[in-house]
C-alpha cells in the first residue's frame, strides 16, 4: 500500500500566493508519509483573464508553474499530480493561437514530467451563484486523449473536474487497467452540494477503482465559492478520508489488495453485455 494525499486549496488571483500555499501543503503531505500528492484544479492560476498569458509562458523557456512542480517533487521525494494549469501547446507540439488546454501534469519523485492529460469535457453551464454563467470553451480547447500512468500507488487514470459527469471516460480508463483515478476539481458550491459525493461514489463503485478527488474549497473571490470536501473513496464506494472546507489534506493508503478482492468477488467488468 502507498499513501496518497488529496490537497485542498482556496486559490485566489495571486499566483505567487497560490504557489506558496501549495508548497506548504505539499510539504505537509510528504511529512505525513504520502508517496503521491494530488493538487486541485486551477491550483496556481484561477482567474480566467490570466489563462492565456500564463499558458504561453508555461510552454516557453521559463515556465513558472512547471518548474515549481518539478522542484517540489524532487525536493520532497514526492510524486505530484499537478491539478491543472493552462498550456498554449498541444501534446503533439503544435501551438494554440487563441485558447489554451487545461492540462494535468504528473511528476515523479525525481522531478521528471511523466504524463500529461488535457481536460476533455469543458464546463459550459448556468449555475445559480454570483458568477452565474461558466463557459470554459471560450478559454480552453478540449483534449482528446485518455491517459494512464504507473505510480507508486498503482496504475493511475487522469481526469479533471467536469469529466466526473461522463462515465464513458472512466470506462475507458478502466480499459487501460487503472487502479485509481485522480480528479482535481473546482466544483461550484451549488453543483458540489448537489452531486459531488454521489458522482464520485458511483464512478468508484461501477469501475471498482479508488478515486482521489482534491478540490478548491472556500471563497476564492467575491463571486466564486467552491465546494471543497476533498475526499478519497475506495472501490466499494466508501469515503475513507474527507476534508470539508479551507486549505487542508485528505489522505489514505490505497489498498490494492482490497481492490483485487472486490474485483474477484464481484467481477462486473467480465459481466458487461453492451
Amino acid at each position: 500500500m502507498a499513501q496518497v494525499a488529496a490537497i485542498q486549496m482556496v486559490s485566489t488571483h495571486d499566483v505567487d500566493a497560490n504557489l506558496e500555499e501549495a508548497r506548504t501543503l505539499l510539504a505537509e503531505a510528504a511529512g505525513r508519509g504520502a508517496r503521491v500528492a494530488v493538487l486541485p484544479e486551477n491550483f496556481a492560476v484561477l482567474a480566467t483573464a490570466q489563462m492565456l498569458e500564463c499558458g504561453r509562458r508555461e510552454v516557453g523557456s521559463e515556465p513558472v508553474i512547471r518548474q515549481f512542480l518539478s522542484e517540489q517533487a524532487r525536493a520532497l521525494g514526492l510524486w505530484i499530480v499537478g491539478g491543472s494549469l493552462p498550456l498554449a501547446r498541444r501534446p503533439d507540439g503544435s501551438d494554440i493561437a487563441d485558447r489554451v488546454r487545461a492540462s494535468c501534469l504528473v511528476y515523479n519523485d525525481q522531478g521528471d514530467e511523466v504524463a500529461r492529460y488535457d481536460k476533455i469535457h469543458l464546463f459550459d453551464a448556468m449555475v445559480e451563484d454570483a458568477h452565474g454563467q461558466y463557459r470554459e470553451s471560450d478559454t480552453f480547447e478540449p483534449g482528446n486523449q485518455v491517459v494512464a500512468v504507473d505510480t507508486p500507488a498503482g496504475r493511475l487514470g487522469l481526469a479533471i473536474c467536469y469529466d466526473l459527469r461522463f462515465p464513458e471516460l472512466f470506462r475507458a480508463l478502466r480499459e487501460q487497467q487503472v487502479e485509481w483515478v485522480s480528479l482535481p476539481s473546482a466544483f461550484t458550491w451549488q453543483t458540489g452540494n448537489a452531486h459531488w459525493h454521489a458522482l464520485i461514489r458511483a464512478r468508484a463503485i461501477e469501475n471498482q477503482v479508488w478515486v482521489v478527488a482534491p478540490g478548491q474549497g472556500g471563497d476564492n473571490s467575491s463571486r466564486r465559492r467552491t465546494y471543497g470536501h476533498s475526499l478519497i473513496c475506495d472501490p466499494w464506494g466508501r469515503v475513507v478520508s474527507e476534508y470539508d472546507e479551507g486549505p487542508g489534506i485528505a489522505s489514505a493508503d490505497l489498498d490494492l489488495a482490497l481492490l483485487r478482492q472486490l474485483r474477484s468477488q464481484m467481477p462486473v467488468w467480465e459481466h458487461r453485455q453492451l
